[in-house]
């Protein structure tokens, strides 16, 4: 139970059970909540990807159902004393469809911003995009997937065509015989994965781990690769350039299934072993023993998570070791191949159907004039009064309040108070705003800086969909409704929508209008069978919707039903057809590509955005604790949690701290050219001696991304957040 909490009730209901998943990470692991006697337990559930085993968190995740901190109704701050005060939704929606018109009436229509979350239901993430490319008619919209997910989307697009976590099965990880796991550290961010490890090793497999710092996931590797952050790149060329030296390429793979691997042949041939060492500080001994471990098993997968991929060269640094695993002829034969361990909740689905900036559903391209002739046809409107593509996240975060920005920002599912890098920047730019709106169902640090806070359902207050790591489309079942005051997304979406038209209706809840189209397009300019304004907030309805808009895209949804996914374990997509197989598997025949072949794409290792100097001479890098998750604003409020991990620490090796005359729980304090956190010192030997450590869960003074990079990747718009240079002092 939680510390200051009342249990999670509802009295005099009758017992209930439903079988949904747990709110937090990719796994989507399968759980059963029981509602008896006032309460809300968790029970464990045999599914697949956690075959009845839940984390801490998951565990938890009931508590927060009837939290003290829960807001329960709309929040309006009052300009006379600048504090939030509770309101009706009536005032909280005609502020806010007020504002919205009066800043797009002064600055035009991409003056209002949308940001959405990873965490979101496939439905609401869809609806999120909808709503801001017709109800708003703005281009600006992304979402906190962007500092997820974002690298590794775009080279496996540019490698295979398309982009899904893992393009096999989560149980083919118990089948590999070697197993590399890059910048991954699961037996914290997702430890149910752990028991695919256990497996992996039973059978002999063998396990190896680049990592800058001895973890959790690291500590059970039969090899552990420390290299320099931000050296990634380097040690998968020099893998690549030993397995052509040693013979380990397969070249009749390379022949047959890809295009273009001269030039990385080329572009390898320069990144011998001993260099490859010196540069990241891992012996060539073990790059050679790695080489061959891979190129030697019968079965063997390749895995990168956000330590390889939170970097400026993001992109390149997952496209070597996409080439080293296209070389090794992995991706498509079962119990091998490349993937990536995708981080939040709905990481997968939430970036295929619109709430990405380039993005329309179905993972089509916004700018193909095909895909918007098809999904404007779906939403009922002129395929070319749909906006064009808007910018990636941070540079529409750094952008907020400025001359040449959106002057209102409508946030869901996200907290870039805590999250966004240099995060005192993106801070003053939110405080910069003429309207801030955010849905949540506590008060974030995002939240608090509001002009509107809406109050809106939790995960076991509403059906939806999810996808998760494996591209499994699985479904999220509503335990019982949420409390009264507090409204769906779904349902915040559509009363906007219909008061952004200029047809407020202020006199009839949500689920009793029906006016038309749900994409706040016009009556009557729909496809035949579109559901009106009422079941617009009907995620059953949404989800129908969803599947034709994504229809033929390379996300494709179609043969997906709600109705399919309760009779099975989910559903993979692509499945185009009702009566189709789905794709647990991808690659076994050709890639999605126009000539089915993969491509291989030369990348030359290239220094961090910010280097060490006499000023600041060490690096720094970010990461997760088993006990928290993301920002913090859920998992902070949940006392077996906060004792597990209560504070931020800052991860200093034995020696450094000596030099620097600090001891173990000494408060430190962090300082780069962006600002500044403090923190607790923590020793340990199992990081480099040249390197810092924090978890980025905490905001106030601990913030972790006061201090890290905003420097971004060209393609993918991801920052850098895994290395920047800082400096450490006694506080």
């Amino acid at each position: 139970m939680t510390d200051g909490a009342r249990p999670a009730t509802r009295p005099g209901r009758e017992p209930r059970e439903v079988a949904t998943h747990c709110p937090y990470c990719a796994l989507q692991c399968g759980m059963v909540l029981r509602e008896e006697d006032d309460a809300v337990s968790v029970l464990p559930r045999q599914f697949p990807t956690n075959r009845g085993g839940l984390c801490q968190k998951g565990w938890t995740s009931a508590e927060l159902l009837s939290h003290p901190e829960r807001l329960t109704t709309p929040l309006l701050r009052d300009p006379a004393t600048g504090e939030l005060r509770p309101a009706t939704w009536e005032a909280a929606l005609d502020r806010i469809t007020t504002g919205l018109r009066d800043v797009q009436e002064r600055h035009g229509r991409d003056a209002v911003a949308v940001f959405g979350g990873g965490g979101l239901t496939n439905e609401k993430a869809y609806a999120l995009g909808r709503f801001a490319r017709v109800a708003l008619g703005t281009r600006h919209i992304d979402y906190n997937g962007r500092f997820c997910m974002s690298s590794a989307a775009a080279a496996g697009m540019r490698a295979f065509g398309v982009d899904r976590g893992l393009p096999f099965p989560l149980s083919d990880l118990g089948r590999a015989d070697t197993l590399l796991l890059v910048g991954a550290n699961p037996a914290e961010t997702m430890p149910p994965l752990v028991r695919w490890l256990t497996e992996h090793r039973e059978r002999g497999g063998k396990l190896i781990v680049i990592d800058p710092r001895v973890t959790a996931t690291a500590r059970q590797a039969d090899l552990h690769l420390q290299p320099l952050p931000g050296t990634d790149l380097a040690v998968a060329n020099a893998l690549l350039h030993i397995a052509l030296t040693e013979g380990y390429v397969d070249g009749d793979y390379v022949a047959t299934r890809t295009t273009g691997f001269t030039a990385v042949r080329r572009t390898v041939a320069g990144w011998w072993p001993a260099r490859a060492e010196a540069l990241s500080g891992v012996p060539v001994a073990d790059l050679e023993e790695t080489a061959r471990a891979l190129g030697t098993a019968e079965r063997a997968i390749i895995l990168t998570a956000r330590g390889a991929e939170q970097h400026a060269k993001g992109v390149d640094t997952v496209t070597g070791f996409v080439n080293l695993a296209l070389a090794l002829g992995l991706p498509g034969r079962a119990g091998s191949g490349y993937g990536c361990l995708t981080g939040q909740g709905n990481g997968q689905g939430g970036r295929e159907h619109g709430q990405k900036a380039d993005q329309l559903p179905g993972y089509r391209k916004i700018d193909d004039l095909e895909a918007r002739a098809h999904v404007a046809r779906v939403w009922g409107v002129p395929a070319d009064e749909l906006p064009g593509p808007g910018v990636p996240a941070y540079q529409l975060l750094d952008s907020l309040g400025t001359d040449q920005g959106p002057r209102a920002l409508l946030v869901f599912g996200s907290n870039p108070v805590v999250s966004a890098p240099r995060a005192a920047r993106v801070e003053g730019r939110l405080r910069d705003l003429d309207l801030l709106v955010v849905a949540d169902f506590l008060l974030s640090e995002t939240a608090a800086l509001a002009d509107v806070v809406l109050p809106t359902a939790q995960w076991a207050e509403e059906d939806g969909t999810m996808t998760n790591l494996e591209g499994r489309v699985l479904r999220r079942r509503a335990l019982r409704p949420p409390p009264a005051g507090v409204r769906t997304d779904l349902e915040i979406l559509a009363d906007l929508s219909v008061r952004m038209r200029g047809t407020t209706s202020a006199d009839r809840p949500v689920r009793e209008r029906c006016t038309g189209s749900t994409a706040g397009g016009r009556p009557g300019e729909a496809e035949s069978g579109r559901p009106g304004e009422a079941e617009a907030a009907d995620p059953r309805v949404v989800f129908a919707e969803l599947r034709r808009a994504s229809a033929g895209g390379l996300a494709d949804y179609a043969g997906i039903s709600w109705d399919r996914i309760d009779a099975t374990d989910g559903v993979f997509w692509p499945c185009p057809d009702d009566d189709g197989p789905d794709s647990p598997r991808l690659f076994t025949e050709r890639f999605a590509t126009p000539d089915g072949l993969a491509r291989f794409h030369p990348v030359e290792h290239r220094p961090a955005a910010e280097e060490v100097c006499a000023d600041y001479p060490l690096h720094f890098t970010t990461g997760r604790v088993l006990a928290q998750y993301q920002s913090g604003t859920q998992t902070r409020r949940v006392a077996a949690l906060r004792r597990a991990a209560p504070e931020a620490f800052v991860e200093l090796h034995p020696d450094l701290a000596e030099r620097l005359g600090v001891s173990d729980g000494e408060p430190v304090r962090v300082l780069s050219r962006r600002g500044e956190f403090q923190a607790p010192a923590r020793l340990s030997p199992g990081i480099r001696a040249d390197t810092v450590f924090a978890p980025f869960h905490w905001g106030g003074p601990a913030r972790a991304n006061s201090v890290t990079n905003d420097a971004v990747d060209p393609v993918s718009g991801m920052p850098e957040f895994k290395i920047c240079a800082v400096r450490v002092e006694r506080a």
